[in-house]
């Protein structure tokens, strides 16, 4: 499968039905996606997710590449180490996965990924007109929307700072290796390049080399 091509975003005003959800974290393996489509606690999580009021796979997954950066900070309570987030305003290139959702079901995610109890829909109104909206202060409580693909916005959600105004934290093997092998699974990459590209991500460089990451998943 083949990386596909990011189209500038065209809004016509309208809500739209559906959605690319575009993961650039442990969303892109299908199996953690999952517990927050279908509800349930992913192994080694000690957080049950409720799910979407809608518990359908998405229609689709597509490979995709966003203008920006991938860096490590904060610390998670479930990897430990530093968690993946997206600075879309800094030079380089982010590795994604798109998943074709309902608009309902990207405000279920959203919600869960926020802490707070999915069911209410989000309004999408600014971040489709801007391309940026900050829903609260928390870590991925930032809407984005990077483009389209086939006419549909690609949406993510993000940190509310940028990426040098946040210390940087290493990612934990278990971390790694789950976002190498989403990346593997998504189809286009291979183990070579992958971990070329996670041990250039500001949090991991210096700390994960290419070859420590080839090694968790061989």
């Amino acid at each position: 499968m083949s990386v596909r091509a990011v189209e500038a975003a065209r809004i016509d005003g309208t809500a739209p039905e559906l959605i690319w959800y575009t993961s650039y974290g442990s969303n892109m393996h299908m199996a953690r996606l999952a517990f927050y489509m279908a509800g349930g606690t992913p192994p080694g999580a000690s957080r049950r997710y409720p799910g979407c009021r809608d518990r359908r796979a998405p229609e689709r997954s597509v490979p995709v590449e966003l203008r920006g950066r991938l860096y490590f900070a904060t610390e998670s309570p479930v990897w430990t180490g530093g968690r993946g987030f997206y600075d879309p305003t800094a030079r380089g290139r982010v590795r994604a996965r798109a998943h074709l959702v309902t608009a309902q079901q990207f405000s279920d995610i959203v919600a869960q990924e926020m802490y707070r109890e999915p069911g209410a829909d989000v309004d999408l109104t600014e971040v489709l007109r801007s391309g940026r909206d900050v829903l609260g202060p928390g870590r991925y409580e930032t809407l984005i929307c990077s483009g389209a693909l086939e006419g549909i916005p690609l949406l993510t959600f993000t940190a509310p700072w940028a990426m040098g105004e946040v210390d940087w934290v290493k990612p934990s093997a278990a971390y790694v290796k789950h976002l190498a092998a989403g990346m593997l699974e998504s189809g286009p990459w291979n183990e070579r390049s992958i971990a070329g590209y996670l041990s250039e991500c500001p949090g991991a460089a210096g700390h994960w080399s290419a070859e420590q990451i080839t090694d968790l998943l061989t």
